[in-house]
């Protein structure tokens, strides 16, 4: 009897180990796909930089600011891939993602505009779980933590 239950401990441990490795990929993942469109995005506006500037011109926003904007999203997406200050970075472009909602996408008579205000809103959600949960196993946080331990 004791080898049986001795048997079924070591399944449910390796039962366990399995759902936490999934658990550490989907993590990644989930950060992965939060930051892309900020990635691309930045990306873009550098090869879009004179027509991003006048359309931010457009919304009152100061085209010379497009540096820190590329920056912002460029920098922040990297860090939020690789797990790097995770939650600073997390509640920063929360809080641009936010702005960018409020400037931008405020003509709720247009449905597009309406979409994409609640993109914004979706993807600060998104920052505002990592900002209360960190990046997870699979990240730099994690690797700094346990190295200054």
């Amino acid at each position: 009897m004791s080898s049986t239950s001795g048997s079924t401990g070591s399944g449910l441990s390796s039962l366990n180990e399995r759902a936490s490795a999934i658990g550490n990929v989907a993590e990644l993942l989930g950060r992965v796909f939060l930051a892309a469109i900020f990635l691309i995005s930045g990306l873009n506006k550098i090869g879009a930089s004179a027509g991003t500037a006048a359309y931010m011109a457009s919304a009152g926003v100061p085209g010379a600011l497009l540096p820190l904007v590329i920056t912002t999203e460029v920098l922040g997406a990297i860090a939020i891939i690789v797990g790097w200050k995770t939650r600073i970075t997390a509640f920063l472009l929360a809080g641009f993602s936010l702005l960018a909602a409020a400037i931008f996408h405020h003509n709720f008579a247009d449905q597009i505009q309406t979409l994409m205000f609640l993109k914004d809103v979706a993807i600060a959600g998104g920052f505002f779980l990592l900002l209360v949960n960190g990046a997870g196993a699979l990240s730099l946080d994690r690797r700094f933590a346990k190295s200054s331990n």
